[in-house]
């Protein structure tokens, strides 16, 4: 057997080990650590520590190993603190920038409101839960250290759904959100819906007290989900995004509303179901764009519900393809919060406009560095930034950041 040292971690959390002229990949071993093991196209995959890292804790839990929901949760809360920090400096570093990190926020353990699990359905019973590391089995999860109380109460109810609807060579994506108004399911890849399905389905939103359960492109709503939104209460459509945890979204919010503090007129890009939108209109005029219909259309109407709001207009237009152009970008400040693929074409226009004030939310410090880099090339720079961690055992964080012109 071959000893490993394990260098760094590379983006996705695991190991990069080097033996001699030689590397892999060794997940959930740290820094500093060796291990032993062999390697095959390029991982080691059953490393076997000698020498522990003396930031290695013991997982809190049981399906740690079994379940890819987490990969991190060997590493003390102050290593994954620093070690993400450190993702988002070295992304921007390789393109030349550098940025003072103003503050980092962590969710809590067991606060993610939203989770898409997976659900299959063998010879008996049912499985619920995320995929294992690099696969596509599902590990069934009986108690999960992400989720929140009610999701985790719920996986019973999940279990029967998956009975219920899921055909034994199919799999289920349940998408589970927690909201005032009791838990938001929308299921993909059941089977087709007809009377009798419908029927057992509705019988088991009322036993579990769902408020909306959606079935595809069908939906059995028992009260309106609604979610929060400043002063706004939003119902998102099925199995929309949104933020994945109450306290990161308060993060955010909080920054964006400092970093476009007295813009009077504010342009919020990529804006979904209006995270940022209706806490804005509370001092400013907002317009907000989205690619997608349905999500502006549950903003608009939430708008329209609030009270003392100031004007908020919508429109729909896929920002990838056809970005707003500098004399479209005539705003006091602009917030921007776009896919994992970051927002390179609008990136190119802002550059050439003359905006004051950016707040720029991304949640891949790689696309978010390429598009600074373009900003910067225009005139723009980072004043300072925030690292959000709503995904605390995993590799995936986001930031916020203030972006002015020099």
């Amino acid at each position: 057997m071959s000893q490993w040292t394990i260098e760094r971690l590379g983006r996705k959390g695991d190991g990069v080990a080097i033996s001699d002229d030689r590397r892999a990949l060794a997940a959930l071993t740290l820094p500093g650590e060796v291990i032993e093991g062999e390697a095959g196209n390029g991982r080691i995959p059953n490393p076997k520590i000698l020498t522990p890292s003396d930031q290695r804790v013991r997982p809190a839990c049981g399906h740690y190993r079994a379940c890819g929901g987490c990969s991190l949760m060997h590493g003390s809360e102050d290593f994954l603190r620093n070690w993400k920090v450190g993702v988002v400096k070295q992304a921007l570093r390789a393109q030349g920038l550098a940025a003072p990190v103003a503050g980092v926020h962590v969710s809590p353990p067991r606060s993610r409101r939203r989770a898409v699990l997976s659900g299959r359905r063998p010879k008996k019973g049912a499985l619920v839960g995320f995929h294992a590391r690099a696969s596509d089995v599902i590990a069934d999860i009986a108690d999960c250290h992400v989720l929140r109380p009610a999701i985790q109460a719920a996986l019973p109810l999940l279990r029967q759904l998956t009975v219920t609807g899921a055909s034994r060579a199919g799999e289920l994506s349940l998408a589970v959100t927690e909201t005032p108004a009791g838990l938001d399911v929308a299921v993909r890849g059941g089977k087709p819906m007809d009377a009798a399905l419908f029927q057992a389905l509705a019988a088991l939103a009322d036993q579990g007290d769902l408020a909306r359960l959606s079935w595809d492109d069908q939906t059995i709503m028992r009260r309106p989900p609604a979610l929060p939104m400043g002063r706004a209460q939003v119902v998102p459509p099925p199995g929309s995004f949104l933020q994945a945890t109450a306290e990161g979204e308060a993060a955010l919010v909080a920054a964006i509303r400092d970093m476009t503090r007295g813009a009077g007129r504010v342009l919020d890009l990529f804006a979904g179901c209006g995270t940022f939108s209706l806490p804005l209109a509370e001092t400013a005029e907002v317009h907000a764009v989205e690619g997608l219909a349905a999500p502006l259309a549950a903003l608009d109407a939430a708008a329209r519900r609030a009270p003392g709001l100031r004007r908020i207009t919508t429109e729909t237009r896929d920002l990838a393809r056809r970005p707003l152009l500098p004399e479209e970008l005539a705003y006091d400040a602009i917030v921007i919060d776009p896919p994992r693929a970051g927002a390179e074409a609008q990136a190119h226009e802002i550059a050439r406009a003359k905006v004051e004030k950016l707040a720029w939310v991304s949640c891949d410090p790689v696309s978010f560095a390429r598009d600074a880099r373009i900003l910067a090339d225009g005139g723009y720079q980072i004043a300072r930034l925030f690292v959000v961690d709503q995904f605390r055992w995993s590799p995936h964080v986001e930031t916020v950041a203030e972006i002015r012109r020099r």
